[in-house]
C-alpha cells in the first residue's frame, strides 16, 4: 500500500469537513495509506505572500520541514486543497531556485529549530495520485453502485494546474484527470469549457458585484449544460458555488439550484459507503434531487446556516509577536 505524508490544511478541519470526511472514508478502500504531518500550520491561503513575503514562505516551509523530519518510507507529500498544493509546491521550488530565498527561509526556522533542503520532499494533489499512483483500472474495480445516469460537470478551479512546474498535468488548460476518474466511477460528464476558470476567491469580501459575476458564469456554463451537479476539489470553490449561490441568485434575479460537491464524495457514493459517511447533505444547496438520480438517499436537510458575510473592517492590529524574521532586501520584499 502507498504511504504518504498528508497536509489536511486548514479548510478541512471546518468548512470543507466533508472533503475530509470523504477521504478518511475511501482511502484504505483504494490503498492508500495517509500518515498526517504532525504540529502542521496554516499555509497561508492566498493573501499572505502579497502582504509579507519572506513571513509567508516561512510559514510555508515550516510544514516542509516538519514533513521532512518525519520521512519513513516516503518522500511524497500530498495536499487534498489546491491553495495548499499550490503554496507547498511554490516554496519548495522557490527555495530550490533561489538561494537567497532559501537562506532567508531556513534563517528564520531556524529560530524554532528547524531547517529545510529544497526538494527533499515532493508535493503532490489528492486527484493526481489517485489517478497516477492508484490508477483508474483499480478504481473502476472497486465501483459497486455506478453513477449512471448523473451528469457532472468536473470544475477544477484556477490553482491546481497552473503554473504546472513538475508537469503533473496533461493540460493545463483544459485537464482530463478528473473528468476521466468520474468516468470511471460510471458518470456521464458533460462538456464544461469553464472547468479551470476562477471562483474569485475572497473576492466576496472585497468586491461583491465582481465576486457574484464570476460564480454566476460558472453555474450558468454547468448549467447550459443540463449538469446535475459541479464537482470540485479546492474547498473555496466549493464554498463559494455552494454557499453563495442564494445570493447569486438574489442578486441576478435568476434561479439556479446546482449542487456543488468533492470528487472524493462521489468517489464514495460508487463505493457503495453510506451518504453520512461522505459528509453528504451538509451542503448549503440541497443535494437529494441530484442524487436521487442514481437512488441515493439523504436524510432530510438540516436547515443551512447564512454563508458568510462580508468582512468587516478590521481593528488596527497590535504588534506582531512570534518568530524574528530577517529582512529581505528591497527588489525581493517587492516580489509577489
Amino acid at each position: 500500500m502507498p504511504k504518504y505524508l498528508f497536509y489536511p490544511g486548514c479548510s478541512l478541519q471546518r468548512s470543507a469537513r466533508p472533503y475530509l470526511d470523504s477521504i478518511n472514508a475511501i482511502h484504505s478502500i483504494i490503498g492508500l495509506d495517509l500518515e498526517e504531518i504532525q504540529d502542521w500550520n496554516c499555509c497561508g491561503a492566498t493573501e499572505y505572500v502579497a502582504i509579507h513575503h519572506l513571513a509567508a514562505f516561512a510559514l510555508v516551509g515550516r510544514n516542509l520541514a516538519l514533513a521532512a523530519q518525519q520521512v519513513d518510507g516516503t518522500h511524497t507529500v500530498m495536499a487534498a486543497c489546491s491553495a495548499c498544493y499550490l503554496n507547498l509546491a511554490k516554496t519548495d521550488s522557490y527555495m530550490q531556485t533561489d538561494t537567497k530565498l532559501a537562506e532567508n527561509v531556513n534563517e528564520a526556522l531556524a529560530a524554532g529549530g528547524l531547517h529545510y533542503t529544497p526538494g527533499t520532499v515532493r508535493v503532490r494533489h489528492l486527484l493526481d495520485i489517485i489517478v497516477n499512483d492508484i490508477g483508474l483500472d483499480a478504481i473502476k474495480a472497486r465501483v459497486v453502485r455506478p453513477l449512471h445516469g448523473l451528469r457532472v460537470a468536473p470544475y477544477y478551479g484556477c490553482m491546481i494546474a497552473r503554473p504546472d512546474r513538475s508537469n503533473r498535468w496533461d493540460n493545463v488548460e483544459h485537464p482530463m484527470a478528473m473528468d476521466r476518474l468520474i468516468k470511471a466511477l460510471g458518470a456521464e460528464v458533460i462538456d464544461f469549457p469553464m472547468k479551470t476558470h476562477c471562483c474569485g476567491g475572497h473576492m466576496t469580501q472585497i468586491n461583491i458585484p465582481v465576486a457574484f459575476e464570476l460564480i454566476r458564469r460558472l453555474i450558468h456554463g454547468a448549467d447550459q449544460y443540463r449538469a446535475d451537479v459541479i464537482v470540485t476539489l479546492c474547498p473555496m470553490c466549493q464554498l463559494n458555488l455552494d454557499a453563495y449561490q442564494t445570493d447569486v441568485n438574489h442578486y441576478f434575479h435568476t434561479d439556479y439550484h446546482l449542487p456543488v460537491l468533492y470528487f472524493t464524495q462521489l468517489m464514495g457514493l460508487a463505493f457503495g459507503l453510506a451518504p453520512e459517511t461522505l459528509g453528504l447533505g451538509k451542503e448549503f444547496i440541497d443535494s437529494r434531487p441530484a442524487l436521487s438520480r442514481i437512488g441515493v438517499e439523504l436524510p432530510p436537510a438540516e436547515a443551512a446556516a447564512s454563508p458568510p458575510g462580508p468582512a468587516k473592517p478590521a481593528r488596527k492590529p497590535k504588534a506582531p509577536e512570534g518568530l524574528p524574521m530577517p529582512k529581505m532586501p528591497n527588489h525581493q520584499e517587492e516580489q509577489s
